[in-house]
């Protein structure tokens, strides 16, 4: 987890007393907390929360953190984000089997346009496509062309895919949420638990996992993870990008 969470803002779910009793949100910092985590001021009256490094990720569990959730951006850059991420989120009425396709498609589009995308299992119901970006365009332009390749989606193939929120509209369709990309909204990271029953994992996996079958949550806490990095191209992707 420590690469994708460092010294990036970071919205939390914490359950102090277990995820079957009272759980809330929190994204600010707020005193007690520790000296790592840490809080940083952006001029917008805020003081977001961020950690440095594993100390931090293991102090927010001693808090009680059970979820993680994080910017597309780093503290170094808030407002220009270097990753795009879209939400595969299926309605009621669409199996396992649709939602795959969904993201595979997802992925075949991207291509098409020349980016390069890799996927995570959300722990819930779908799969989220990142797409690592060099940071230059800021919030507003990255959210419209998420917003434009959703609406493409759904207009090429609107018995199965929608871009509108309203849940009456997303009955037998997948939600393409590309909601993640404006400034202050957060995804859930890279193996980071969720506070769901059986304490399923939020999990970087392969394509070809995707292609074979694997359920969003299928990683659980106590399962063995894979021994090679699924995302090690991406970490290789990102870092290439940062150099140009």
């Amino acid at each position: 987890m420590e690469p994708f969470v460092v010294r990036r803002p970071l919205s939390l779910v914490r359950a102090p007393d277990g995820i079957g009793e009272q759980t809330f949100f929190q994204k600010h910092a707020s005193p007690g907390m520790g000296k790592a985590v840490r809080a940083l001021k952006t001029g917008r009256d805020e003081a977001l929360l961020y950690v440095e490094d594993f100390d931090g990720i293991a102090s927010l569990v001693q808090m009680g953190v059970v979820e993680i959730h994080v910017w597309g951006s780093t503290i170094d850059d808030v407002d220009r984000p270097d990753q795009v991420i879209f939400d595969l989120d299926p309605g009621p009425g669409v199996d396992l089997d649709g939602v795959r396709a969904g993201a595979l498609e997802v992925r075949d589009r991207l291509k098409g346009i020349g980016l390069e995308s890799f996927v995570k299992l959300s722990g819930g119901k779908g799969f989220h496509v990142t797409v690592p970006l060099v940071p230059e365009a800021g919030w507003t332009e990255v959210k419209a062309f998420a917003r434009g390749f959703a609406d493409a989606m759904a207009k090429a193939a609107p018995a199965r895919y929608t871009a509108t929120l309203a849940k009456k509209a997303r009955r037998g369709k997948i939600f393409i949420d590309y909601l993640r990309n404006g400034r202050g909204a957060t995804a859930v990271a890279p193996y980071s638990t969720r506070a769901r029953d059986g304490a399923p994992m939020a999990a970087p996996v392969t394509w070809t996992e995707v292609g074979g079958g694997i359920a969003p949550n299928a990683v659980k806490v106590g399962a063995a993870l894979p021994k090679s990095d699924p995302w090690l191209e991406f970490r290789a992707s990102a870092e290439r990008l940062g150099k140009d």
